[in-house]
């Protein structure tokens, strides 16, 4: 179990189970049926949905929209970014963000997060991550570990990054990694969840809507 208070005032508890203490019939992997994670004084538990005739009824169901904008995107959009997997995004929970070194990061608008969201992830919408945004950038690069040397960053002690968005039809994940690179963040500490909200909900792990 590790605790620890991240700059974004969220506390993060894992519990791993290896042991088949409440036997479940849908895990996460084998030997593992759920991470417990406590955001904000609330315990939450990431685990797959258990009815196993369970259809998505949201707009996640859905097999297209129109493109573009909804394009389908490449597999690895931004060479010398990593795309990684939902089994990924647990291990970056657990070995990153509970220690504060990495942020889960939900690049979607708003009222997409609204909507729901992965426990633990933090909402910063791609458009905010624009050059433009001076001053919200200054406040989020210095929440993510980014020192200021006189007119340019040094990201020497930044956060690793996960970023993630609708799915593979969406490019707001592609376009906050695009924004975050023409301000400087490197490429070797971003990583990219491709499957998103959408692959997320079909493999039935949990959501939360955030306050």
């Amino acid at each position: 179990m590790i605790q620890k208070k991240s700059l974004f005032h969220t506390v993060i508890i894992f519990t791993f189970l290896y042991l088949p203490l409440q036997a479940v019939e849908v895990n996460i992997t084998e030997g593992l049926p759920y991470v417990d994670v406590d955001v904000d004084g609330k315990s939450v538990r990431i685990e797959r949905i258990q009815d196993t005739k369970h259809k998505l009824k949201n707009s996640y169901s859905k097999t297209s929209r129109p493109a573009p904008p909804f394009s389908i995107q490449p597999f690895q959009p931004i060479k010398g970014i990593e795309t990684v997997s939902e089994l990924d995004v647990i291990d970056f929970l657990k070995n990153q963000v509970s220690l504060n070194k990495g942020v889960l990061i939900d690049a979607r608008m708003p009222k997409w997060n609204k909507a729901g969201t992965i426990p633990g992830s933090t909402n910063i919408p791609f458009s905010i991550l624009s050059a433009k945004n001076g001053d919200y950038i200054k406040k989020i690069f210095t929440l993510l570990g980014v020192k200021k040397e006189k007119k340019s960053w040094n990201f020497d002690s930044a956060h690793n990054l996960l970023i993630f968005d609708n799915g593979p039809w969406c490019q707001q994940g592609v376009r906050a990694m695009k924004n975050l690179l023409k301000l400087g963040y490197p490429k070797s500490k971003m990583l990219y969840y491709r499957g998103g909200m959408q692959y997320w909900q079909i493999l039935g792990l949990t959501t939360i809507q955030p306050k």
